[in-house]
């Protein structure tokens, strides 16, 4: 009940970085139906093209055996050498096929995932022993899906198989009259034609499989809202943590705007949000942002300013805009210097007037 329970708050759907831990574990969406059908298909490809020489050569190699079996030795010792030289011949001719299949396997594995060596799956585990995971295993819902999955396949080949045969039965009948040397070219076109049919149903069949797999596979990696809250703060940071240091950083440069506002030349406002206070001295090639805010800093840098008698000129325009594209410590745009230049040059006049 536990376990049925965790799985229903399972659900979200898996990060990138929950399906990357995953594959690293070796717990990958792997169909086994795949592998099956392309040794399958290369069992086939190696009978329609390797049957024939095979056969010749493993003729060649054991002809000298049939025509002189008179001359084998009874005693144990020749019967031995006798079944290992048939043997060596055997395994010289297979050895090819053998090695096809393989390679066969192995593309079906490398199709479905990249290869990967992980030693997770060795790992001593409590719940390949315990008795309840081994009768939810027998009895659960992915044991439910294998007994169908192989029903289905005995029955769709046991039918295409039935189907080819009863296809072919008159020709079975008229094989009971054929010479031994004509029965084997029939027999390896009935044996051609009862493998590609197979193959092409198993084709269908194990699309099917590799999606279910696949989607299978999603379902087990899903997460509950903590997991992907805990995965968030391990990622991202803790929200809380973040939000305190940004409070911190921006209280530091707080500070140093309004350490920075006694060098101000003028602050330009709009009276009730905006403050932007620019410094200007002559060699400058433009004047400088030294500090800018809304509401209660731009409230604050007035204070200052009226404090320290900065010039103050009140012209919304510009302050908006200033505060829009200009940052701390950098020269104003191109576009404000005729603007500025005019606020700073009148500031500059009525400083040289006489008291």
């Amino acid at each position: 009940m536990a376990e049925n329970t965790e799985q229903d708050d399972r659900t979200e759907e898996p990060t990138q970085r929950k399906l990357d831990e995953a594959i690293k574990r070796g717990d990958v969406a792997k169909s086994v139906e795949i592998n099956t059908l392309f040794v399958l298909a290369a069992f086939t490809l190696g009978v329609m093209l390797l049957s024939p020489s095979l056969s010749r050569n493993l003729a060649l190699d054991l002809r000298g055996y049939l025509m002189n079996a008179h001359l084998v030795p009874q005693d144990g010792a020749g019967l031995l050498a006798v079944a290992r030289n048939a043997l060596m011949v055997a395994f010289a001719a297979l050895l090819l096929p053998a090695a096809a299949l393989s390679v066969a396997g192995l593309m079906g594995g490398a199709l479905q995932h990249r290869p990967l060596w992980t030693m997770h799956p060795l790992k001593p585990q409590f719940s390949r022993v315990s008795p309840m995971s081994g009768l939810k295993r027998i009895f659960g819902r992915e044991a439910l899906v294998q007994f169908l999955k192989g029903l289905l396949k005995i029955t769709t080949v046991g039918s295409v198989a039935a189907l080819v045969i009863w296809g072919e039965w008159h020709r079975l009948e008229s094989l009971i009259r054929t010479e031994p040397a004509g029965l084997l070219p029939e027999l390896l076109a009935l044996t051609l034609k009862l493998l590609s049919g197979v193959c092409v149903i198993f084709a269908f069949l194990a699309i099917g499989d590799a999606i279910y797999q696949r989607l299978n596979w999603l379902r087990r990696q899903r997460m509950t809202k903590r997991e992907l809250k805990e995965e968030y703060k391990e990622t991202e940071g803790n929200p809380e943590i973040k939000a305190k240091l940004k409070q911190i950083r921006s209280a530091r440069v707080k500070r140093r705007m309004m350490a920075a506002v006694p060098t101000a030349t003028v602050v330009i406002t709009n009276p009730t949000h905006y403050a932007v206070a620019l410094r200007y001295e002559r060699g400058m090639a433009a004047p400088v942002c030294v500090a800018k805010g809304v509401d209660d800093l731009a409230l604050r840098i007035r204070e200052v300013a009226a404090e320290l008698r900065i010039a103050v000129v009140e012209n919304p325009p510009l302050a908006r805009a200033l505060h829009a594209t200009v940052r701390i410590d950098d020269e104003i745009p191109v576009e404000h210097y005729k603007a500025v230049a005019e606020v700073i040059g009148a500031i500059l006049r009525l400083r040289r007037r006489p008291a």
